[in-house]
């Protein structure tokens, strides 16, 4: 057995400290969007970077890599990537995914975000 930075967990049943939650509608709208894509080597990535008009922002996007000290989680078959820069503000945090008249898209709970801006798309 060989032991690697990247560490794969299962789905938890709510957001742990160290982790993320997907939410089944979240699982279920990236599994949609992975089928159009028609490729089954992607993973949903969620991390964290320096911008917006708070200090930090949220990027999701599909990626193929594997990185060092990434931590995988299985969603159901829906594997989600938090590289290790980005999981300490990610702990705790529940990814889902709304649609309705007034909103379309996912939305990040993050109990680590003590404010964001107006538009949602930033915090610190």
């Amino acid at each position: 057995m060989t032991v690697s930075d990247t560490t794969h967990e299962h789905a938890p049943t709510g957001p742990s400290a160290d982790g993320v939650l997907l939410t089944d509608g979240a699982a279920s709208k990236v599994k949609a969007l992975l089928d159009q894509e028609g490729r089954d080597d992607l993973r949903l990535r969620i991390a964290v970077q320096p911008g917006g008009c708070s200090g930090l922002r949220y990027q999701l996007f599909f990626d193929e890599r594997s990185l060092d000290g990434d931590t995988i989680l299985d969603f159901n078959g829906v594997e989600v990537a938090v590289d290790r820069m980005s999981k300490p503000y990610l702990g705790g945090a529940t990814i889902d995914f709304v649609d309705t008249i007034e909103k379309q898209g996912f939305t990040i709970d993050n109990p680590n975000a003590s404010g964001s801006c107006a538009c949602g798309d930033s915090f610190h």
